[in-house]
């Protein structure tokens, strides 16, 4: 057996020049579920220290090596595919599959999906990534997975489908609420953070999994569409949030998605190696989705190393089949493998085993404390005419009207409904992504704050808009909740609030005009009732602990801190891909070559999110980046030094950030650069952010620092240079804005020449 010569990160042998290459593809298939796992723990021999991959003395690339060379081939193949890797004494699968017993002392593996929390019971569950995203706060998603991962071990489980990220191109996309929005670097880094945080705890030792690689932007015909770019965008919109993840995350895999990019299947498309192994530096394992693989020699030639669920193209016959016709060699099986041993053991896998059994339940106050933290911190403060924060008079009375209000079902919708995302398999029935046994609802929370204050608290499910409309009218303040289930396997027709959301906040802000609005959806949503309310919140899905984050928001216990990871347009018709069908939802048909798939045209280019806005100069209901506080902030004294730099040495964007208003608060300062018009990108892009806590009428100086490896590896001010196939930055003039979202004004420049 040839050995495999060891791969560290960065240093990759590259390959020439080259953009997504069509190559043969072989067929379809279905989504398969997700396995459970063996029973057997491990293939264990009496005393696994006999074993030199058991020596944790070596190296994770000679222990890999030393298991490989001691594994017959069949042995070898087992781990190309998820059940035959993580279940070692199994050897017979569907369809007259037969492996080799493994060889000895190789761990059982088990992989659970989980954006938002470990999806089975005993977890907690935690908001959705769009909630963390409006955190802006990189410290609290590292937080959170590690806490998530905790669990996933206690329960039996150590590889984690998560975190999610992608482009944001449409606010249509049924999986918005998992992805953390439309902007590339905060994408990035809150995923690079969750994907530390779940590989923080050698004790519990649990593997991150970055998921979709890359451009999987819709649920409609996603195993039959093909998302079509240029190669720039493809770069700087849709590859960047996975390239800074894999820099400053070292997530042991990621995950290819069902799309093709530009009529290659992402799962044995070229950018695996090329784009993502090669230019970004991932030296873990590349994971199918499920039924994601359409070859066997095109998805392992071009990077694909495990396939998930059982085994159907990397079979040991297909295998044995290709590798006699030449299609593949067996230094790629190796290589494949190697990456999944190396990943498994660097991660820990084969040294702490999993529990013999399942935890019953593996939350702790700690990790509700944690939901709870990051339901506050993502929840938005989108307008607010003096509503909020509540401080009811001892005998008044609030109105809570709606059915997302309550644990209580109105026609099968409750708060539950919207403490994570909602499934649809086809036909079924809507289903929740993961129990949430543990819900305070916002009519608990509320209605036990308000009895501190002497207030009382009545419930109406707005299922009668003019019962709901009289319930207002008596009380002296009303909070109408409008809902938007939305999540795998379907996008929204529309932005609009769903059971009749629209008519109902109508009705109530008509009969009172102290009325709040509590938005729990998954995306944004068009408000043609906005001028008539005097405060809306965007709650999202915000997990068990919605209740109590909602009501100390509302009351003023805690200030509101979140921030907008996405535009809120004013219609449906201002969002990017409202312009044509051959943008979205795109065209069966459209090419020949390959009738029954939908192509999807990307011809927005770059202009994803608020990059659009400001491009086309269309002014959004709600800018990325906007929440308002309980305070008020100003931005003065603007600087930046150097004034001119060659583009590789340190940048510092300098301001004076002051509290103005009458009470502690906390904002999150952004910084914004503007190109040289040379670049062709008529939009500025953030950079960077700090979190400031000021006390009333205090004042500081904020500093952020874009510093040498922040510019090389972030890419702030660079562009992808198509001719040359590599990152530029171009010489010329920079703006720089700073303040509270991405429309603000406040300016200066400097040059890099």
């Amino acid at each position: 057996m040839t050995p495999r010569p060891t791969k560290t990160r960065g240093g990759l042998p590259r390959r020439s020049a080259r953009w997504l290459v069509p190559v043969a593809l072989t067929g379809l298939l279905a989504p398969v579920l997700i396995s459970a796992g063996s029973a057997a723990d491990t293939a264990q021999a009496a005393d696994c220290s006999s074993y030199p991959w058991m020596d944790a003395t070596r190296t994770p690339e000679a222990r890999a090596q030393a298991l490989l060379d001691a594994s017959s081939q069949h042995q070898i193949y087992r781990w190309l595919v998820e059940q035959p890797a993580n279940s070692p004494t199994q050897t017979a699968w569907t369809g007259g599959v037969v492996y080799p017993v493994q060889v000895p002392c190789t761990p059982t593996v088990v992989y659970t999906d989980g954006p938002e929390g470990v999806r089975t019971t005993g977890a907690t569950a935690f908001p959705a990534g769009i909630s963390l995203a409006s955190t802006w706060n990189p410290e609290l998603s590292r937080q959170k997975y590690a806490n998530q991962a905790d669990e996933a071990f206690d329960l039996r489980k150590n590889v984690v489908l998560a975190p999610g990220m992608a482009g944001g191109r449409t606010p249509l996309a049924g999986r918005t609420p998992e992805y953390f929005g439309e902007d590339p670097l905060l994408s990035g880094l809150l995923g690079a953070a969750g994907a530390e945080g779940l590989e923080s705890n050698p004790d519990k030792p649990v593997l991150a999994n970055l998921k979709h690689y890359t451009a999987n932007e819709q649920e409609l015909d996603r195993q039959t569409s093909s998302s079509n770019m240029d190669e720039r965008t493809f770069r700087q919109i849709y590859d960047l949030p996975f390239a800074i993840a894999v820099q400053r995350g070292n997530a042991e895999s990621v995950m290819c998605s069902f799309n093709q990019i530009n009529h290659v299947y992402a799962c044995e498309n070229p950018v695996l190696d090329d784009v993502l192994k090669d230019d970004d530096g991932f030296d873990g394992y590349v994971m199918s989705d499920f039924g994601s693989v359409h070859s066997t020699a095109a998805s392992l030639v071009n990077g694909l190393d495990q396939e998930l669920n059982r085994p159907i193209w990397f079979t040991p016959d297909r295998l044995d089949a290709a590798l006699a016709a030449g299609q593949i060699t067996q230094d790629q099986i190796e290589a494949a493998a190697f990456r999944v041993v190396r990943s498994y053991i660097r991660g820990g896998l084969f040294d702490t085993p999993l529990p013999a059994t399942a935890a019953t339940t593996a939350s702790t106050a700690a990790h509700k404390a944690t939901a709870r933290e990051v339901a506050e911190q993502g929840s938005v403060l989108l307008k607010n005419d003096g509503a909020l924060p509540l401080a009811p008079a001892a005998g008044s009375s609030i109105a809570l009207i709606g059915p997302t209000a309550s644990s209580t079902p109105t026609n099968g919708v409750s708060a539950a409904s919207v403490c994570n995302l909602t499934l649809r398999f086809g036909a079924g029935a809507p289903r929740q992504s993961m129990p949430c046994t543990d819900l305070v609802s916002p009519e608990t929370a509320i209605t036990d704050r308000a009895a501190k204050d002497g207030a009382s608290v009545a419930w109406n499910n707005g299922s009668d808009v003019a019962a709901a409309a009289a319930a207002a009218a008596r009380a002296d303040v009303a909070v109408v909740f409008g809902y938007q289930r939305m999540g795998e396997f379907n996008d929204i027709p529309d932005l609009k609030l769903q059971g009749n959301g629209d008519a109902l906040v109508q009705a109530v802000a008509a009969a009172n005009p102290n009325t709040v609005v509590v938005l729990q959806t998954g995306s944004a949503v068009e408000m043609p009732w906005a001028d008539d309310v005097a405060a809306i919140v965007e709650n999202w899905y915000g997990g068990e602990q919605m209740g109590p984050a909602l009501a100390g928001l509302l009351f003023g216990d805690t200030d509101f801190t979140g921030k907008l990871p996405m535009t809120f347009p004013k219609s449906l018709a201002d969002t990017p891909t409202a312009g044509s069908v051959a943008q979205y939802p795109g065209v069966v048909g459209a090419d020949p070559a390959q009738p029954t798939i939908r192509q999807v045209q990307y011809s927005e280019g770059l202009q994803v999110g608020y990059r659009w806005y400001q491009a086309r100069n269309i002014d959004p209901l709600f800018a990325f980046g906007h929440g308002l506080s309980y305070t008020t902030f100003e931005y003065s004294h603007v600087n930046v030094t150097p004034t001119t730099t060659d583009g590789a040495k340190e940048v510092r964007i300098r301001f004076r950030l002051t509290n103005t208003g009458s009470r502690a608060g906390t904002e999150t300062a952004q910084a914004y650069v503007t190109l040289p018009s040379t670049a062709g990108e008529p939009f500025a892009r953030l950079v960077g952010w700090d979190k400031v806590t000021l006390e009333p009428g205090q004042s500081t100086n904020v500093e952020i620092t874009l510093s040498p490896a922040d510019l090389q590896e972030l890419h702030l001010l660079q562009v992808w240079d198509t001719a040359k196939h590599t990152w530029a930055t171009p010489k010329g003039t920079y703006g720089v804005q700073v303040g509270g979202s991405s429309d603000t004004t406040t300016a200066t420049s400097f040059r890099i020449q």
